[in-house]
């Protein structure tokens, strides 16, 4: 009785620690490339503005940055900069990131990200 109870506790203890780590990996599998999109839009925010826009604001233009430079670079041709592990993602992120906000003040806010 004391083996099969000791049996299933290793297999307990196996399957929630599979799930830990399948969690934490998909964790860090999300924050390496919120890095990049952050350093991204920090360094779009420094060309544009001479500072960043805070953590969330360089986050989100770094996204938005990352979706348009790899449309924008796979259309003209340069979509294989964007394989270079980290200096062409963060490369085609400030790309993306500068087109987003040429074209919002071009459309919308000229005062926008001032």
């Amino acid at each position: 009785m004391a083996a099969m109870v000791f049996i299933i506790f290793v297999i307990g203890v196996l399957v929630v620690g599979s799930l830990v780590f399948n969690l934490a990996a998909g964790l860090l599998g999300l924050l390496i490339p919120m890095l990049f999109w952050m350093l991204a839009g920090m360094f779009a925010g420094r060309l544009l503005r001479g500072r960043g826009y805070g953590p969330v604001g360089d986050i989100a233009l770094g996204l938005a940055g990352g979706i348009v430079g790899n449309i924008v670079l796979r259309v003209v041709g340069l979509g294989g900069i964007g394989h270079i592990w980290l200096v062409g993602n963060i490369i085609v992120g400030v790309i993306g990131a500068v087109i987003v906000v040429w074209l919002i003040r071009t459309v919308a806010d000229s005062n926008f990200a001032r």
